[in-house]
């Protein structure tokens, strides 16, 4: 009986999409084609594949309205926010800036009697697993490089976000990127742990939870496949006696609550110098109560469902939690009408919260931010890095050198000033700790989907 993965909207608990997944063998009929393909499409001048990515996201752009209406209808995004179009731009126009450069051999020598150097070559097969969260984001972090760089692509994309999958290769097959050179596949974890352990790719970039990783993992054991992981996050913010308080407030509440809290490096803690925190508080619950849950395609509303009730049982059960250990939950779900027990979710701030508590210890993912006070840096570093995650960490200070100092004491992948929530496509975007391992964007980015090959050629025999 053939298997159907189902998509089930957030906003009405309806299903709106489904797809018959296939089978392995199937499946490794698409992953022979790939690899057939792969060849003659690093064959093509490096200019000539840069054109054709380049190309496809902006057929994807032309089709902009649909895409974000399936969003919406998909994951819970609010229709206002007009999709991931400008980060996805950005990231494809750095990344394809950079591409020539990233890729060159490295040339030790090039002399009358030898010629020595270091090349990038492509892997062959990249496989893609990609998020519900920031599915076009997320998906382009890998599959721009991967295909500039001369691999071919399969692409898994998330039940949640079924269509997103077929969006991205209608729109690279549009505008002439051969078929079997970029396939979206629907797959169960079976089939994809399957071809992971026939060793079908030649790296696998995987963006999910940490159990997910963890089964990634397993599936490539003893093949000696490359995995790059994007796990689990729970990103702290610092403001210190010196922060703009109200630049600081703004930015953070956002990290926290923008997409319904579904972000990778969304703040999920906050640790506010002793002398502000009564009125970081104060300024962080008169910014909460501003936002307006409700049904994604009304213009007003700023916070829509999260995108599976399930997600938003698991935020409902951190927060009763802390509130049976002590936290003081700050906002009134009363003042979000909407929330319906449901997919709908209250966004919440707690206080009195402590480092036993769930909700500051586990990845949140959804519209719950923990604050707390500390007395110094040293409190606060000692604070962030009692975590088992390590992605980004926001520091808000008008003294660079110090945040620069505070940062190198951090276990993270990523450090902010006066900033937060935001992938810069010139610099690594990477992790430790739970958080996984890997390299996106940026010239390691490259790196990432290519393996090194040494040339020494010796022009003389003598």
């Amino acid at each position: 009986m053939t298997k159907m993965i189902q998509c089930i909207s957030p906003v009405d608990g309806r299903v709106y999409a489904e797809r018959p997944a296939l089978t392995l063998v199937e499946a490794e009929a698409a992953v022979a084609r790939a690899r057939a393909a792969q060849a003659g499409w690093a064959a093509r001048p490096l200019e000539e594949r840069i054109a054709l990515v380049k190309a496809g996201v902006e057929v994807l752009n032309g089709m902009k309205d649909r895409v974000v209406e399936e969003l919406a209808w998909q994951m819970g995004r609010p229709t206002r926010y007009g999709g991931e179009f400008g980060g996805m731009n950005e990231r494809t126009t750095y990344m394809a800036g950079i591409a020539a450069d990233a890729l060159a051999p490295m040339v030790v020598e090039n002399s009358n009697l030898f010629e020595r150097r270091i090349e990038r070559e492509p892997f062959g097969v990249v496989f893609i697993v990609a998020p519900w969260n920031y599915p076009y984001m997320t998906a382009i972090n890998t599959l721009v490089p991967a295909l500039i760089a001369g691999n071919t692509v399969i692409l898994k994309h998330a039940t949640q976000t079924l269509l997103v999958g077929e969006r991205l290769a209608e729109a690279f097959h549009a505008a002439g990127v051969p078929e079997d050179v970029f396939q979206n596949v629907v797959l169960d974890h079976s089939v994809t742990e399957d071809l992971i352990g026939q060793r079908a790719f030649g790296f696998v970039n995987f963006t999910g939870s940490v159990g997910g990783g963890q089964a990634m993992e397993r599936a490539a054991a003893g093949t000696f496949t490359p995995v790059g992981l994007e796990l689990g996050g729970k990103d702290p913010g610092y403001v210190m006696e010196d922060a703009d308080l109200d630049a600081a407030v703004d930015s953070l509440m956002d990290g926290a609550m923008f997409n319904a809290g579904q972000c990778c490096c969304g703040i999920e803690r906050i640790y506010v110098h002793e002398s502000l925190y009564d009125a970081f508080v104060e300024k962080a619950v008169a910014w909460v109560k501003t936002l307006k849950l409700g049904n994604p395609f009304d213009a007003a509303t700023t916070i829509g469902p999260m995108a599976n009730k399930r997600f938003a049982e698991t935020v409902r059960s951190q927060i009763a939690d802390a509130i049976t250990d002590g936290a003081t939950a700050l906002i009134d779900p009363a003042l979000f009408p909407e929330d319906d027990g449901g997919a709908y979710l209250a966004p919440q701030i707690l206080v009195n919260v402590n480092h036993e508590m769930r909700v500051m210890r586990e990845e949140s993912f959804g519209p719950v931010v923990g604050i707390m006070p500390v007395k110094d840096d040293a409190h606060a570093v000692a604070m962030m890095n009692d975590c088992d995650y390590g992605l980004t960490a926001s520091l808000w200070t008008a003294d660079s050198e110090r945040a620069a100092r505070i940062g190198r004491q951090i276990e993270t992948g990523t450090v902010f000033q006066n900033r937060c929530d935001y992938l810069d496509p010139a610099l690594c975007w990477t992790g430790c700790k739970d958080t996984g391992r890997g390299a996106g964007l940026s010239v390691l980015g490259y790196q990432s989907v290519t393996r090194p090959k040494s040339y020494h050629l010796k022009k003389v025999t003598k």
